[in-house]
Parts: structure tokens; sequence; C-alpha cells
């Protein structure tokens, strides 16, 4: 079956080289607070609604775009990793990968209404942050462990 959405498989490879250095550095530029001066750009601006500052709609703001950079980064290598097709794809691994994408959706939104009722103030907002990559992660991890299970049973029968 022709697939037209997917990724060539290639693209997952590189995906992956690029997600695991990526996560690090998000993961360390949310603990240590990391904003190099060198980033600090004027940028447009839909909304600004600073905690002890100016709000308005639709104009330019200061702002350090290294967490914009990682975000999009991060985002990208996660949709090659996650839609990038198989080696051997057919109807099976179609199935198995939508599948996974209905079950990340499901644990997806348990994580997030668990967080709704038991987090709370600023810890709420990173759980938010992290939520945006959260079924894109799900997903990759349930639809290559399938697809391991599977590989394993295939040899198994022969």
């Amino acid at each position: 079956m022709k697939l037209n959405y997917l990724f060539p498989h290639p693209y997952k490879r590189i995906g992956l080289m690029l997600l695991i250095p990526l996560m690090i550095a998000g993961w360390f530029i949310i603990n240590f607070d990391v904003e190099p001066e060198f980033l600090d750009f004027e940028v447009p601006a839909l909304f600004v609604d600073e905690i002890f500052g100016e709000k308005f709609m639709f104009g330019l703001t200061e702002n350090n775009i290294l967490n914009e950079i990682i975000g999009v980064a991060l985002i990208i290598c996660f949709l090659m990793v996650a839609f990038s097709k198989e080696k051997q794809e057919d109807e099976l691994i179609e199935k198995i990968r939508l599948d996974s994408l209905v079950w990340a959706t499901y644990a997806n939104y348990a994580v997030l209404l668990f967080s709704m009722l038991f987090v709370f103030g600023i810890s709420f907002f990173w759980v938010m942050i992290c939520n945006m990559f959260t079924i894109l992660l799900f997903f990759i991890i349930r639809f290559n462990w399938q697809v391991r299970t599977l590989n394993k049973n295939m040899s198994h029968e022969e």
C-alpha cells in the first residue's frame, strides 16, 4: 500500500540522532534556566501578557529564542521518528501505527487529566509544556514496542 503521508525510512535515523541530544538540551535548559544573550531578539507576538509587565496584542516583544529553537527542533525530530516508513511497510504495520496513535492519544490525555486534578501552579505550566511532546513520545514507544513484539513472534514461528 502506498502511504503518501510518511517520510522516507532514512528520516527515522536522522530524527533519532538529533532527538536524543535535543531532549538532553531541553532538559538542561528547563532545569538550569539557560538563556544566552546572543539569542535575545525582538520577535513578533500575537499576544503578550507578562506577569509584571506589559499586556498587548499584535506587536514586537523582546524574547530569548532558545526555547523556541529547541521546541521546534524537537517537534520536527519527533515527527521524523514517528512518521517515517519502516523498512517493511505493509498493512499490518499500518494497523499497528494507527492503533499506537489512538493508544498514545488516550495515554496523553490521561496524563493531562491527572495533571489537571493533582498538579497546580507553575508546576502545571511545566507539565503542559512537556505534554506538547508526550503524545509523540508515547506513540513512538508504543509503535516500536509493538513492531519489535511482532518481529519476535515472527522469528519464533520460523
